[in-house]
């Protein structure tokens, strides 16, 4: 049958060729790309942190164990002793006392200024402080400071002359007053709300830093529910500081267990052995005693518990945050 002049056949549906459409291209991942081989100049930013961290931490630290294994002088040859140096640093009583003084001292310098900072960033939620700059400023700058400063400076405060005694003698607490640094009960108190002072600035500033991330939603959601301050605290603020509650613990710990500078100037370990602590045994036994071995074994010992107890931290806040 022949097809009617001037109207032109359309072809079918299903003879229609599309034209084929390119392949989509899967991203490539920056990461892999950086880190991979194709770019292995990434690695040479971190040859010089890396080359640092070896010089001056792992091959001082391998030196420390290797002569917590011997018995040595610092001048003669050496003399293998296997494990006597850690049964000594475990028994003595007078280093089992400076361990129990750090213990103590932890106290001083991570809870009780974290605790204070806790409690006046709750509060400062709550009521607006102007010139928060300058109260910032102002309580981070004994941080700074150097620790030979700091020891100095309180070591006249608490002087039986200094300014401490002379105010509780000017206001009729003369009773109060005492030799705090040469006083068996107070010396090592005394030493710890030094490192109160010291650290308070570092966990405030860290605290306010993590508040000012907090959306003011969560504040005002709570506040609809009729949370007071306590209650607004432990279920906005305290579980949003997780991460600078975590920072504050290491770096504050970590303070308190190699403390030396401040026992060092003020007091040197007396009144008797009461303010004692690991460095300072350290110390004596490498530059007095000439028993560098045994105050090498201190220094791993001591190297461990930062070690245990900083993991325990972080294990801490990785549970928290699994949980939460």
């Amino acid at each position: 049958m022949s097809r009617p002049i001037g109207k032109p056949s359309l072809p079918d549906e299903a003879s229609i060729a599309l034209p084929a459409l390119p392949k989509a291209r899967r991203p490539q991942r920056r990461g892999r790309r950086a880190f991979g081989g194709s770019q292995p100049i990434a690695f040479l930013y971190l040859l010089p942190a890396f080359a640092f961290f070896i010089a001056f931490g792992v091959i001082p630290l391998g030196q420390a164990a290797f002569l917590s294994f011997y018995e040595w002088n610092g001048i003669t040859d050496r003399s293998f002793t296997g494990f006597d140096n850690y049964l000594t640093v475990f028994t003595d009583p007078k280093i089992r006392g400076a361990l129990w003084n750090s213990a103590i001292l932890i106290v001083f310098y991570a809870f009780l200024p974290i605790s204070v900072a806790l409690v006046v960033v709750g509060l400062m939620v709550r009521v607006r402080i102007r010139g928060q700059a300058v109260y910032r400023a102002v309580l981070f700058l004994p941080t700074i400071l150097p620790l030979t400063v700091v020891a100095v400076t309180w070591r006249w405060i608490y002087a039986p002359d200094g300014p401490l005694n002379r105010a509780f003698d000017a206001v009729g607490l003369d009773g109060f007053s005492r030799a705090w640094l040469g006083d068996f009960t107070f010396a090592l108190p005394a030493l710890g709300l030094v490192g109160t002072w010291v650290t308070f600035g570092l966990v405030f500033v860290l605290f306010i830093a993590g508040v000012q991330k907090i959306s003011t939603e969560q504040y005002e959601a709570a506040r609809i529910d009729g949370a007071g301050v306590v209650r607004e605290f432990f279920a906005v603020t305290l579980p949003s500081l997780r991460r600078e509650i975590t920072v504050a613990l290491v770096l504050t710990i970590t303070a308190a267990l190699r403390n030396f500078d401040v026992v060092f100037v003020t007091t040197r370990g007396g009144p008797g052995t009461n303010t004692e602590v690991p460095s300072m045994f350290i110390f004596r036994s490498v530059f007095q005693t000439r028993t560098v071995g045994l105050g090498a074994a201190i220094g791993v010992v001591l190297m461990l518990e930062l070690l245990i107890v900083n993991m325990a931290v972080l294990w801490y806040r990785r549970r928290g945050e699994v949980e939460s």
